[in-house]
């Protein structure tokens, strides 16, 4: 799918992946529209960017329903929707752990926020002639990280969603589906997790929109395609490897 001079809606963009993901696809000649839950944040990156910005808390259906209100009034020619907003709690699951509390705050961010802008977003695309939905999701959705239990959960349930959409969405509309799966970068939200040590999320961002351009409908970034390989070859062993001194 050709990625220029579209229209393209990027959530969780005021920094990281999601700002990288905004960046490239705004010099790739595209109208970037880019959305986030914290106000003043993504309204300075709106003005770094210098693209349109939208305050919005994918938690909240009240938020969502208002952005895609805005989004079918004034930019209904969207043909790109980047589900990037994410959240993750370091911790591992035991007793006292309060995994339930934690893992109701990722799904409702990671999860159920995506399936719905998703879903009320599909009138939208349904009308372009190509259009993209891409998931941000990450190399936890094989095996899970015992340090980011819950967080993995969600991962892997938004991999699950995007093979059904895709598959459903094939039959009968013009909407490509594509799953982008990073491992370790270097975010604020990974800093207490070794994000030093990972990718810059530009990197993340060009293979992207290599990706999409390619249809490669399941894009592994960074050390991902190794450790699914690893993960087919030798579930256990790789689970052991991929958790080892954790």
């Amino acid at each position: 799918m050709n990625v220029s001079r579209k229209t393209a809606l990027v959530t969780g963009a005021g920094s990281g992946i999601g700002y990288e993901i905004a960046k490239l696809l705004k010099e790739q000649g595209n109208t970037v529209i880019i959305a986030g839950r914290n106000a003043e944040k993504i309204t300075k990156a709106g003005e770094t960017l210098d693209v349109t910005a939208i305050a919005c808390d994918v938690t909240k259906e009240a938020d969502i329903e208002a952005l895609v209100t805005k989004i079918s009034a004034e930019f209904p020619e969207l043909s790109v929707l980047v589900n990037n907003a994410g959240v993750a709690n370091l911790y591992k699951v035991g007793e006292n752990a309060n995994a339930y509390q934690k893992a109701k705050q990722e799904f409702e961010v990671n999860y159920f926020g995506p399936v719905l802008l998703t879903e009320k977003l599909l009138p939208v695309l349904k009308k372009q002639a190509e259009a993209a939905i891409v998931n941000i999701t990450s190399n936890v959705t094989f095996h899970p990280l015992v340090v980011l239990p819950t967080y993995s959960d969600t991962k892997a349930a938004l991999h699950s969603h995007t093979v059904a959409l895709r598959h459903t969405l094939a039959k009968d509309t013009n909407i490509k589906v594509y799953e982008v799966m990073p491992s370790l970068v270097n975010t604020e939200a990974t800093k207490d997790m070794g994000g030093e040590n990972g990718m810059h999320p530009s990197v993340v961002a060009q293979a992207t929109l290599y990706g999409i351009q390619n249809d490669q409908f399941e894009i592994y970034v960074g050390d991902t395609e190794a450790q699914r390989k690893a993960y087919f070859s030798d579930p256990i062993a790789a689970i052991q490897s991929f958790n080892n001194g954790l």
